[in-house]
């Protein structure tokens, strides 16, 4: 017989790798590729077939409980909540790394949030939020906007404590923008927080200064200009005008004005 040739030998070691069977490790990372590309179905059966191994099984079960909580935003299907609940359940968090025990706490606190625990949901994102180093700059905008939205909802069912609570929502991102001064969840949140609080002057200068921040966002702004318009043109400048009117209750002159310095900045900074 003769001796096989190099390039013969190339594709039959290529036949023989390709034949291996995936490892725990690789049905892991399947399993967060598919959860990153919002193809949660796929990355519930890749993190199934990795939890078969112990070494990954808890880092796989974050998978499978995180991919179950978005198909029930998705679906509102309530066994997907249950699913997900029974997997973080099983989780020794001992085993998981610095960054996964972060996303163990957002996850935890998703499952309250979905559950309509909003108050317990904010004391585990704010717990999340305080692991800087271990959530990058987009995970941790994220993050303060399932807090922010958490103690939002959690203000309107205990009226007692709105100013208190939206107090804190206008404190924490006037922090986080003189930190991170691209956070589109600060630049949206001040003026929506100031708006509740009732400090409609600030609500109207930070959403102007949101609009310009828009600009130092990874994706220039573009959904954080939707959602500033939106709130300006439906919420700030009505009770705005409102208040600018006092007695006379005619609000047409303050908000055509406002409405033109808005559509003006707008056209000025597109």
């Amino acid at each position: 017989m003769h001796g096989m040739s190099p390039g013969s030998a190339c594709v039959l070691i290529g036949l023989l790798l390709a034949a291996q069977p995936a490892s725990a490790e690789d049905h892991l990372n399947e399993a967060r590729g598919y959860y990153n590309q919002e193809l949660y179905e796929l990355a519930m059966k890749s993190a199934d077939l990795a939890r078969a191994d112990m070494t990954v099984a808890d880092e796989a079960s974050l998978v499978l409980a995180r991919a179950n909580l978005e198909r029930f935003r998705q679906t509102h299907d309530a066994a997907n909540l249950a699913a997900a609940r029974e997997a973080l359940r099983g989780i020794d968090a001992s085993k998981l790394s610095p960054r996964s025990q972060a996303d163990l706490t957002v996850g935890l606190g998703e499952w309250l949030f979905l559950g309509d625990r909003y108050g317990a949901a904010a004391e585990l994102f704010d717990a999340a939020l305080g692991r800087t180093d271990d959530l990058g700059p987009s995970a941790r905008d994220r993050v303060l906007d399932w807090w922010a939205t958490s103690v939002d909802r959690h203000a309107q069912v205990t009226p007692t404590h709105r100013r208190e609570i939206y107090q804190r929502i206008v404190d924490r991102m006037d922090e986080e923008l003189r930190v991170r001064p691209g956070s589109t969840t600060a630049a949206y949140w001040l003026p929506a927080a100031a708006r509740s609080l009732g400090d409609l002057d600030r609500a109207w200068t930070a959403a102007i200064a949101g609009w310009l921040r828009a600009r130092v966002a990874p994706d220039k702004g573009a959904a954080l200009r939707d959602d500033l318009d939106w709130l300006v043109q439906t919420a700030i400048i009505p009770e705005r005008a409102r208040e600018l009117a006092g007695a006379s209750r005619d609000t047409r002159d303050a908000v055509d004005v406002m409405t033109a310095e808005w559509e003006h900045l707008k056209s000025e900074w597109k």
